[in-house]
């Protein structure tokens, strides 16, 4: 068996054993226990992200600088780039509409029993929510400090300063040369420690589902079964969508796409952080076929414009809690409310829980009450496994398919 499919053997077997440990804890210990026992052992978690993010900021900059020299001129840049974006806008406003159908369609917020409410929860959200603006947004953008940026993994700082510095060594020429091939040196390092961090992953993903499973039980699914019922419709509809789009212009390389990407789905979705497979992704996917100078261009712009899967749930949670309040919403301002999430969505890939925060600032500008969002959280976990995965898959598909636009897809290696 080849290592990385040992890599996903393992991390699936750990995510059962978690499950069962999770609710053998949940099932026979007061909640004081539970709760110490939920704590002390998501350190195992905390330290496999931990060393996932120690990785992410020099990676992103040595492999982007090295790909924008690679490419060579500004307007090679401008033209890859466009591609992107115009990828990007696309699938964002396709999760966000499928989202809009769905939630009117099934309108799950009827079914949601405001005495589920986690309202302690909601105030950790609504506090991170009260400083979300279009301001902050574009502070969030634009760097002041590369080093503040690289200390707090705000990916897209990074790729801003990456992409003036990458284009500024390419403009003077022989002269830099020495210094991109000893990023791009840094850079096959960092990819190798990849590999190291990674055989944390089984642990990092026993820990996380055997904390959430201790904490919230099995009975959350019977409470909140409709909801996640048709969130996962609309996530399957979004998969269809996507992979469809990505057979269209990828034809039978999918399923081996599907294949290298496999084990980073497994640990987004077990871990809910697309985050942290960032470096991996890196490597499955140049390993696939795609050139390094488009990987290392595209995927840290997709991790701060394209994540499908949040943005889907945004406009589904939205409209949601509206329902659940009773407030009826007309068309016209659902459309709205549609290009504000579009908007101020983007860039928010470094805050906790982004998708919640955002739902809750679109809620306050929109007359929902924000508070509402405890109706939701109970189930927020389980929602946000799909989500990641969603947006692994989403980053995955803009990178290859630029890649194919760009003539720059390689035969792919054997999985």
């Amino acid at each position: 068996m080849k290592k990385s499919n040992k890599l996903t053997l393992y991390i699936v077997i750990a995510m059962i054993v978690g499950a069962i440990l999770g609710y053998i804890v949940h099932e026979n210990s007061d909640t004081a226990f539970i709760e110490k026992f939920a704590k002390n052992i998501k350190l195992l978690t905390t330290i496999f992200l931990r060393l996932v993010q120690m990785i992410i900021a020099p990676l992103v900059f040595t492999t982007l600088v090295v790909g924008i020299a690679k490419l060579g001129d500004l307007k090679t840049v401008g033209r890859v780039g466009g591609k992107a974006m115009l990828w990007f806008i696309t699938a964002s406003l396709v999760s966000l509409l499928i989202g809009l159908v769905l939630v009117n369609v099934f309108k799950p917020g009827l079914g949601i029993d405001l005495s589920n409410a986690d309202v302690n929860g909601a105030k950790d959200v609504m506090g991170k929510s009260q400083t979300f603006s279009l301001l902050n947004f574009v502070e969030h953008v634009f760097p002041k400090s590369m080093f503040e940026a690289m200390a707090n993994n705000e990916i897209l700082q990074i790729v801003i300063f990456s992409i003036f510095f990458g284009v500024a060594a390419a403009a003077i020429g022989e002269k830099a040369k020495g210094f991109v091939k000893a990023l791009e040196t840094v850079s096959h390092i960092i990819l190798k420690m990849v590999g190291y961090v990674m055989n944390f992953a089984p642990l990092g993903v026993f820990a996380a589902i055997a904390a959430v499973i201790a904490t919230k039980g099995l009975a959350i699914f019977i409470f909140y079964g409709k909801y996640l019922l048709y969130f996962l419709l609309g996530i399957g509809a979004l998969w269809i969508v996507l992979l469809g789009v990505g057979f269209i212009i990828l034809g039978k390389r999918i399923p081996s796409l599907l294949k290298h990407i496999t084990t980073p789905l497994v640990i987004a979705f077990s871990t809910t952080s697309s985050e942290a497979v960032f470096p991996k992704l890196t490597e499955e996917l140049e390993k696939f076929g795609c050139k390094d100078k488009i990987v290392s261009f595209i995927l840290p712009l997709g991790y701060s414009f394209n994540l499908d899967g949040s943005m889907m749930y945004m406009t589904f949670a939205s409209i949601a809690i509206a329902q659940a309040y009773g407030i009826h919403i007309d068309i016209g301002t659902q459309l709205t409310m549609l290009i504000v999430l579009m908007l101020t969505s983007k860039g928010i890939a470094g805050v906790p829980r982004a998708s919640l925060v955002v739902v809750t600032a679109t809620c306050a500008m929109f007359n929902i009450p924000p508070e509402g969002i405890a109706l939701i959280l109970p189930i927020d976990h389980f929602c946000d496994m799909f989500r990641s995965a969603t947006n692994v898959l989403g980053n995955s598909l803009a990178t290859t398919v630029v890649s194919k636009w760009e003539g720059a897809l390689e035969n792919p290696t054997q999985v």
